[in-house]
């Protein structure tokens, strides 16, 4: 299970640059997406991540919330937290231990604000796949054929101009999908929600950095 969440995480990312092999139509709708998010001053929503082998077996089911502001964000998902002040993030296991690093070290990962800002990493192409019902379908591939996932497809609310889901497929052919429920645009959250707080985990917990 934490292999999946690990995956999701690596899910969980992007800058909105123009490259040669991406398709202005699915900049248009990012484009909307990133304007959309920058309009607002906080962003709260649930999420469920789920993981089904390349056999179609179901690995299980993960739920928690996230809320951001800006690239500040803190993620809990049962007793795991994940907090981010903009410069460092704090990934609490849960249990007794709580490691600490630089945000520019977790550059390989796509992390939860990210998903929700619609800003595309340089490093990726995109396209858009479709625009059937509610909403838009965008492919995303890493130009880095290193990366440990082949590709992630993204769904665009057409009505909100919000990414609500996103199906990463790993170079097993595994997927593992993020979907995002409820989401509050604007929320009141105090400055000190984002700002880690060693004594409100347990005595014990030993912080690694």
């Amino acid at each position: 299970m934490k292999k999946l969440y690990s995956i999701a995480l690596v899910l969980l990312v992007m800058l909105m640059q123009v490259n040669a092999q991406n398709d202005p139509n699915a900049k248009k709708i990012l484009d909307a997406v990133s304007a959309t998010v920058k309009a607002y001053k906080t962003i709260s929503a649930g999420f469920t991540i789920t993981s089904v082998t390349s056999r179609g077996k179901n690995n299980g089911t993960k739920k928690g919330t996230i809320v951001t502001k800006g690239q500040k964000y803190v993620l809990k998902e049962g007793k795991n937290e994940i907090l981010c002040d903009g410069a460092k993030t704090y990934n609490y296991d849960g249990s007794k231990t709580i490691t600490v690093s630089a945000v520019e070290e977790g550059g390989q990962t796509l992390s939860p604000q990210k998903i929700l800002s619609g800003a595309y990493d340089k490093d990726f192409s995109y396209k858009l796949m479709g625009t059937k019902g509610n909403f838009h379908e965008i492919e995303l591939k890493p130009l880095d054929s290193r990366k440990n996932f082949s590709k992630v497809n993204i769904f665009v609310d057409k009505s909100k101009n919000m990414i609500t889901r996103a199906v990463i497929l790993d170079k097993g052919n595994n997927t593992v999908q993020v979907s995002f429920t409820n989401i509050v645009p604007n929320k009141a959250v105090a400055d000190n929600v984002f700002v880690f707080n060693a004594a409100k985990y347990p005595k014990d917990v030993e912080i690694l950095d």
